[in-house]
């Protein structure tokens, strides 16, 4: 069940869906995302899910939001009422990725975007995202801001992890090749070899699959890194410097979402620790 209350006139068809608790990291990933809608010519979806499933990993934490439907529409309206772009807001109940799911299927946006809480002091293996319950439930473009996000300016430079592969984004393409070409955005791909054949050749390669996508079509030139003799994952967050980049943007291939170590996995280590907001493409 879901409710729906228009806030703003809808007069742009693109969307970006964001999640919102009410709490600090989601009112960061909020202001992000406003910044954001400006240069796509975008509408914000503003989701919350009362998380009232026994099927919630963190339903006994005391972590979720206990307010009534009351509060709840208070509180949309408080936040809408202060941005500046259209937007609609939705009350959706149980666990958020079946939530996060029916509303893509309904309103089909660029991205959903979401906080990542502060869980510094919790070790990874005890952590449950809902970034990654998202992405094993149902892969779809994803943006996570970090709790820690100093800036909500719109990201420009952007390092762009591959592995060196082919890939396509299939119906995805279109959505990224518009975002990179709104913001501008200066691209770094970023290969990581995965042993010491590390070469001119290899980051060719890595350069190549990226040019094949299109996503570079109408972008300033495109710079290359290679970073080798390290895991991936710690290679990308090395990489991923605030000094140097805005943005980092992952290739989540479909073996990743499925595997029985998903929360062990590049795309799930990246999005646990990076300083910097995590832009997740699953290939087609």
């Amino acid at each position: 069940m879901y409710f729906l209350f228009p806030l703003r006139p809808l007069l742009m068809a693109t969307s970006l869906l964001i999640l919102t608790d009410f709490f600090q990291a989601a009112n960061r990933a909020l202001d992000y995302a406003t910044n954001l809608a400006g240069p796509l010519g975008a509408r914000l979806v503003l989701l919350h899910v009362r998380r009232d499933s026994v099927l919630d990993p963190e339903m006994f934490t005391g972590e979720l939001s206990n307010l009534s439907q009351e509060a709840i529409n208070l509180a949309l309206t408080s936040l809408a009422g202060n941005l500046a772009v259209p937007v609609v807001a939705e009350v959706a109940h149980g666990r958020v990725a079946f939530a996060v799911a029916d509303a893509v299927s309904r309103h089909h946006p660029a991205l959903i975007i979401l906080g990542r809480p502060d869980q510094s002091g919790t070790p990874d293996e005890l952590v449950q995202t809902t970034a990654l319950d998202i992405l094993r439930t149902a892969p779809y473009p994803m943006l996570v801001v970090p709790h820690s996000q100093q800036t909500t300016a719109s990201p420009r430079r952007v390092l762009l992890a591959v592995d060196g592969e082919q890939f396509t984004l299939g119906d995805y393409a279109g959505a990224a090749r518009h975002l990179l070409t709104a913001l501008q955005a200066q691209l770094t791909v970023l290969h990581v070899a995965p042993d010491s054949t590390s070469s001119a050749a290899t980051e060719a390669q890595a350069l190549d699959s990226v040019l094949r996508t299109g996503l570079t079509i109408d972008l300033p030139p495109v710079q290359t890194r290679t970073v080798g003799h390290a895991p991936p994952a710690a290679a990308i967050l090395h990489a991923a410097n605030p000094a140097d980049y805005d943005l980092v943007v992952l290739i989540a291939r479909h073996r990743s979402f499925f595997g029985q170590l998903f929360h062990r996995s590049v795309t799930a280590q990246v999005l646990l620790h990076s300083r910097l907001p995590v832009l997740v493409l699953p290939a087609a």
